[in-house]
């Protein structure tokens, strides 16, 4: 019987891979020579929540999660994540797969497990948002990087309602994720930002045009987004991303913060594809290891003194990441 369940859940939730296919969404980007390498990512996904929605045995889908290539794994863990935060809501918030998978063999892409629960949550009423985070006491940057959920749900938004999030810009209505509903908007649109460059087909030129039609209020963030999906994704070019770049003008330093997370995820995981330490370099004018040094050494551990009516940890460990990428070694590369 929980074979038969499982298999109707598969049948029921999983989306087909060609409905993320560029030209299915009718992307701009379909006609990107980045297309088909990016297209490749949403389908990792898609297949790792159909390992993930169906089998009972974490061990099964953590045994299909390893037959993936360790550039697109950390995809497919986050569509297993989304499954696992999908099926614990189904049992009434009482489930324990998403904690056993984020403590377990997805640790080492906690990163992306954490912009799974966010696509969970885009598929989900309100109502059961609340305890979908599991405890993670001990996991390193818990619970300051959990505002990725909230990035993964904004990505999975304008992935799959552009009308409404990228053409009509419409701003996200806030929810007090970790008891800060004023800053949910602004790590909505980092995912938003991070979308941008999918939707663009890696095109620089067109996703500064994409980011510029937004009010300035909201382009920081997005311009984050940005460079965390140009580093970790890839699809574009040395010579593109030094355009990216200066194209951010006064932004770039959010585009190199962005940098910096997605060099400190591809490290965590254990794999530094080609395109991710391209990215680091020529976005934060340093090496991985280098970046990954400078968000270690200024994270927001669990129990410091975050003032309350200031921004949250997550806001304060990135403004300093960006003052260190400002300081000397910045400036000599």
């Amino acid at each position: 019987m929980p074979a038969i369940l499982g298999t109707l859940r598969r049948l029921v939730l999983t989306p087909k891979l060609r409905a993320v296919t560029f030209a299915e969404r009718g992307f701009p980007g379909a006609s990107s020579p980045a297309a088909e390498h990016l297209e490749s990512i949403p389908q990792s996904v898609i297949c790792g929540f159909e390992w993930g929605i169906e089998h009972r045995a974490l061990w099964d889908v953590e045994r299909r999660l390893a037959t993936v290539s360790p550039d697109l794994r950390g995809f497919a863990y986050e569509g297993a994540a989304m499954a696992f935060a999908v099926r614990d809501a189904m049992a009434g918030g009482r489930g324990t797969r998403t904690k056993q998978l984020l403590e377990g063999p997805g640790l080492p892409h906690i990163f992306l497990t954490y912009i799974g629960i966010g696509f969970a949550m885009a598929r989900l009423p309100r109502v059961l948002w609340r305890g979908i985070m599991p405890d993670l006491a001990g996991v390193p940057f818990f619970p300051t990087m959990s505002w990725l959920a909230v990035d993964g749900y904004g990505f999975d938004r304008a992935y799959f309602h552009t009308r409404h999030v990228i053409d009509e810009q419409r701003p996200f209505k806030p929810y007090p994720w970790a008891g800060r509903a004023d800053y949910f908007p602004r790590a909505a649109d980092q995912g938003v930002g991070r979308a941008l460059w999918f939707i663009h087909g890696a095109r620089p030129a067109e996703v500064t045009a994409a980011v510029n039609a937004f009010p300035e209020q909201r382009r920081a963030d997005l311009w984050s987004g940005v460079g965390l999906a140009a580093t970790f994704a890839g699809g574009c070019s040395d010579v593109g991303l030094a355009d990216l770049s200066v194209a951010a003008g006064r932004y770039a330093d959010e585009v190199a913060l962005g940098a910096v997370f997605a060099g400190t995820a591809r490290l965590a995981a254990g794999h530094v594809p080609e395109h991710s330490a391209l990215g680091v370099e020529v976005l934060t004018g340093r090496s991985v290891q280098d970046a990954v040094t400078v968000a270690a050494t200024t994270a927001v551990e669990h129990g410091d003194a975050v003032a309350e009516s200031g921004p949250p940890a997550y806001e304060v460990w990135r403004a300093r990441i960006r003052e260190q990428l400002r300081g000397p070694v910045a400036k000599a590369a």
